[in-house]
C-alpha cells in the first residue's frame, strides 16, 4: 500500500473504468491490526471486498459484538480497549453518534468527514460504549451513519461552522443528560473536536466537481480534505470532489488535466 499526501499537492490521473476491485481486508498481527491486500485482485462483490476477503475480515462483526454476536479473540481484544462516544456534525447539519478507539480518537472523526464534534463519554471497555451508542440512537433518534455522497454534496455551499458547533454542543448536552452521571463502567466527558485544514475555506464559494471520476482524465490541486471529500482548485475556481467514488477503482497517475464547462457556485 502506498500513502500519498494530498493536501497542497497537484493530483492528475486517468480513470481506467467504472468496475470496482477488492480493496483487501484487515488482519491482526503481532503489532495490532494491519492491512492485507487482496491476493487475487478480484472484483468487489460484497461492498468494497471480494467474497474471500470479506469472509476473512474480522471487523465485519465489530458492530454486533456488544449484542452477543460472534467475536474472535483478536477482535474482542480490539473492542475491549478504551473507547470514546462522540456526537459528530457534518456540513449539512446532520448529526451522528459514533465510537472511536482510544488510539483513533482524533483520526476517526477526521476520516468520517465531520466539521465539528463533541466527545460525550469514555469507557475502558469498548462494548460498553457501543451499548451507550445504541441507547442514544433509541432515545434521541440520532443516526449512526451518514452517506458519503450526502457529506460531499453539503460541502458545495458555504459552511457556517459557528452554527454547526452551537447545534453540536446543544445535542451533546442532551446526550450527556440521557447517559446520566456515569457509573463504574463509564464516565461522561465534555470535550470538543474541530476539523483541521478547512475552517479558513468554510465560508467560501464552491461547486460540485461536474465530471465523472470513473472516466476521462482529471487534474487539480487539493486545498483541503474533509473525510473522503476534497476541496480542490482548478484554474482559480474551487470545487468539491467526492473521492469515495474512486474507492476500489483503478486509475493511472500522470500529468493529466480536467476539462470543465463553466458552472456557477452556490451563493446561498
Amino acid at each position: 500500500m502506498e500513502y500519498v499526501e494530498l493536501r497542497g499537492a497537484r493530483i492528475g490521473f486517468a480513470a481506467l473504468g467504472a468496475e470496482r476491485w477488492c480493496t483487501g481486508r484487515v488482519a491482526f498481527g503481532k503489532n495490532g491490526s494491519e492491512y492485507v491486500p487482496c491476493p487475487t485482485q478480484s472484483p468487489a462483490e460484497v461492498g468494497s471486498q471480494c467474497e474471500v476477503c470479506e469472509s476473512k475480515d474480522p471487523f465485519r462483526f465489530v458492530h454486533t459484538v456488544h449484542r452477543g454476536g460472534f467475536v474472535s479473540r483478536d477482535l474482542e481484544a480490539h473492542v475491549m480497549q478504551p473507547h470514546w462516544l462522540y456526537i459528530a456534525t457534518f456540513a449539512n447539519g446532520v448529526h451522528k453518534v459514533g465510537t472511536a478507539a482510544n488510539t483513533r480518537k482524533w483520526g476517526r472523526l477526521a476520516e468520517q468527514g465531520a466539521i465539528c464534534a463533541q466527545y460525550v463519554a469514555w469507557a475502558a471497555d469498548g462494548k460498553v460504549i457501543r451499548v451507550l451508542e445504541d441507547q442514544v440512537t433509541e432515545v434521541l433518534q440520532v443516526r449512526q451513519a451518514v452517506r458519503s455522497s450526502a457529506k460531499a454534496a453539503a460541502l458545495a455551499v458555504p459552511v457556517d461552522t459557528a452554527r454547526l458547533e452551537s447545534a453540536t454542543a446543544a445535542l451533546a448536552e442532551k446526550v450527556r443528560a440521557v447517559l446520566g452521571p456515569g457509573d463504574d463502567s463509564f464516565r461522561v466527558v465534555d470535550e470538543a473536536w474541530r476539523v483541521a485544514g478547512f475552517r479558513d475555506l468554510a465560508s467560501g464559494n464552491r461547486v460540485a466537481y461536474p465530471n465523472e471520476l470513473t472516466s476521462g482524465t482529471h487534474g487539480f490541486t487539493v486545498e483541503a480534505c474533509i473525510g473522503q471529500t476534497a476541496v480542490v482548485e482548478i484554474e482559480g475556481e474551487s470545487y468539491v470532489v467526492d473521492l469515495h467514488e474512486l474507492k476500489g477503482r483503478r486509475v493511472r497517475f500522470g500529468d493529466y488535466d480536467s476539462t470543465l464547462e463553466a458552472v456557477q457556485s452556490a451563493l446561498f
